[in-house]
């Protein structure tokens, strides 16, 4: 789809940019939509198109953000991003406040896919309370990554593992992206997601190891901090991110946070009996609750 492009600079030091595709809304009054890719995904991905259309199809503006190191941000990124990067999506919104406030005068709203999700539920505990966020929503995301993690060494993943790991060390490594001889070598040897968090992207990030990043990063340790309208989406029989983690976190101590677990709906795809999204739907109708 067509679109407004926009670059985004991070307030590191780093020099990074991120570049995202906005498409302005029918209805002045909407929020923004930002919708955020998964590991290895980008503006392109199929999700996030599918999500673009459905929103834009409600009157929604919609801003596909590229991570860093996604996609048309590659090139203009030395880093990478990870699960816990959530000052990125700090850094962006208030690159966009400052290029583009027309974009952003009604607030926003930010849906995050899978591993984005967590970046998101994160970015909600620590920046909620500064920014005008207005709700968010995840879909699939992984809120404990040393449980994810673990299911994707399991044999039925193996194939899945392999393509998605491939897809992410050749982002790792494309052009734009800086990395030292050793840290090279530790990307190409990698033969899972924890020998690659373990040993390339807990040390880059200042984290003592895999444990430790996951410990820092992961949703379920900030879950308690969010306090803006939050909607989990995730499907028991999704493979790739175990649901278990969903059945054991108190929900009820923090009535900011509203799941919706449904029986199916696999990895990030919830269709319905009338071939439209299920958890696009949900999402509308939970915005539509709280804005």
């Amino acid at each position: 789809m067509p679109g407004e492009r926009l670059l985004l600079a991070m307030r590191d030091g780093s020099g990074d940019r991120l570049w995202a595709l906005y498409n302005k809304g029918r209805d002045e009054a909407k929020p923004l939509v930002i919708l955020i890719h998964g590991l290895a995904g980008c503006e392109d991905s199929s999700y996030i198109i599918t999500a673009t259309r459905y929103f834009q199809e409600q009157g929604y503006p919609t801003l596909r953000l590229n991570l860093r190191g996604a996609g048309p941000s590659r090139p203009t990124c030395t880093l990478q991003s990870h699960a816990g990067r959530s000052r990125d999506l700090h850094d962006a919104v208030l690159a966009l406040m400052d290029m583009a406030p027309a974009t952003i005068a009604q607030g926003f709203v930010v849906i995050g896919f899978s591993l984005a999700g967590n970046m998101s539920l994160k970015f909600a505990a620590e920046y909620g309370a500064v920014l005008p966020i207005r709700a968010l929503v995840t879909v699939s995301s992984p809120i404990d990554l040393a449980v994810t993690s673990a299911n994707m060494l399991r044999g039925r993943n193996a194939l899945y593992n392999r393509k998605l790991l491939a897809d992410f060390c050749r982002e790792c490594l494309a052009p734009g992206a800086v990395v030292s001889a050793a840290e090279r070598a530790a990307i190409l040897a990698a033969r899972n997601f924890v020998d690659l968090d373990d040993n390339f992207i807990a040390p880059r990030n200042g984290y003592r190891d895999a444990y430790d990043y996951w410990e820092n990063c992961q949703a379920i340790t900030h879950l308690a901090k969010i306090m803006i309208p939050t909607l989990l989406i995730h499907a028991h029989d999704d493979p790739i991110v175990p649901i278990s983690p969903y059945f054991s976190y108190p929900w009820q101590n923090n009535s900011w946070l509203n799941t919706a677990l449904p029986r199916h709906g696999g990895h990030v795809g919830f269709h319905s009996t009338e071939k439209r999204s299920w958890h696009l739907d949900r999402a509308l109708n939970f915005l539509g609750q709280q804005l």
